[in-house]
């Protein structure tokens, strides 16, 4: 393998393609980046087993088709060190050797066969998305999954397709954030798979061409995006995802239409005197407004007042996780935010449009 290519692209796909890069671990290969070129293109690839990718890097003039496989974190030092706008790569036998104006690195790498196989997207896709849609629906929904949690499906997200409709949910038990969009389904039945939080995360950071159109395919245990520079795969989530369309509440009767940014501030004003004995924030909706107390023993309290644009219902005193809240309106596009409540022992709705829902459970401040 010879090539030469631009160093600051390079550096960015090792960049995206590390975060699967596993730093310590009894198999030589999984600490390693697969460098494929051929026709014209270097392809990056790496695994976790878990979590794979695969990214084409762009600026490349391939010399002499090849392959290597070499460790992921030196490469990537050196590539990120180096200060020459381009560098010439060459593979001959078991080194891989980088070469600039002023440098000459030598690195060892390990047999190809070594790395395991990864899967290519074969077939028509379950369904086709903007990169920009697909991005809109993951980050309204990722920030709430479980962390370390021993019901596993929870720890993932779950990706419903009904028709041309795409359904994203996510829940950590507490708190339920669900986003919903328009997809270009092939025929054939509707498809659901629970995702790894880390194979989304990774996706947001890979796919960041908003003009870019995500084929998705879910295959055994398996679910698959690519486009015409890229592909992530992930395992599934095993198990079964809860009855999220029973945990929206139907009924709630004291509805709120409120600033976002006025909203988000005034939670974040009221949380400053709260801490881990007395983390809830008091909200309590009338016709007259919308005020914000918060207690916490040797520290004070705090009382903030704002409009309400909107308010229906009888008035209700509820307390909510302060973080929970802002996790939800930091992620809201719009100027606006529809509160639905029902009493103070029930969950609580946030709302934008028909494309957005986030319930979370209140808390207690005796």
């Amino acid at each position: 393998m010879k090539l030469i290519c631009d160093r600051g692209a390079l550096g960015e796909s090792l960049g995206l393609i590390s975060a699967v890069v596993v730093a310590r671990t009894p198999k030589p290969a999984l600490r390693c980046v697969k460098m494929t070129a051929s026709d014209s293109k270097l392809t990056l690839s790496a695994t976790d087993l878990e979590v794979a990718v695969r990214i084409t890097t762009p600026r490349v003039e391939v010399q002499e088709p090849g392959e290597s496989l070499v460790v992921a974190d030196k490469l990537n030092q050196i590539v990120r060190e180096s200060i020459d706008p381009t560098l010439a790569i060459e593979v001959n036998n078991d080194s891989l050797t980088i070469a600039t104006q002023d440098s000459h690195f030598k690195v060892f790498t390990s047999p190809t066969d070594d790395f395991p196989p990864m899967p290519d997207f074969e077939g028509d896709p379950d369904f086709e998305i903007s990169t920009a849609d697909l991005q809109r629906l993951i980050s309204k929904t990722i920030f709430a999954t479980a962390r370390e949690s021993s019901r596993y499906a929870i720890n993932g997200v779950l990706i419903e397709r009904d028709g041309k409709k795409l359904v994203v949910v996510a829940t950590d038990g507490r708190r339920l954030a669900l986003a919903k969009g328009d997809c270009r389904a092939a025929k054939g039945d509707n498809r659901s798979a629970i995702v790894p939080t880390k194979a989304l995360t990774l996706l947001l950071r890979v796919f960041d061409d908003a003009d870019q159109t995500v084929r998705v395919r879910i295959a055994d245990n398996q679910i698959l995006f690519a486009t015409d520079e890229a592909m992530v795969t992930s395992n599934l989530v095993e198990g079964n995802f809860p009855p999220y369309r029973d945990v929206v509440p139907k009924d709630g009767d004291r509805r709120a239409t409120l600033s976002t940014d006025t909203f988000a501030s005034a939670v974040r004003r009221a949380a400053l005197l709260t801490n881990e004995e007395s983390k809830g924030v008091n909200m309590a909706f009338s016709t007259e407004g919308l005020k914000l107390s918060s207690r916490a023993p040797e520290l004070g309290e705090a009382q903030i007042n704002i409009d309400v644009p909107e308010y229906s219902g009888e008035s209700v005193e509820i307390g909510f996780n302060p973080q929970f809240i802002l996790d939800a309106l930091k992620i809201v596009d719009t100027e606006q935010v529809n509160v639905e409540l029902q009493a103070p022992n029930k969950p609580g709705i946030i709302r934008t449009g028909s494309d957005f829902l986030y319930v979370v459970m209140p808390v207690s401040l005796d």
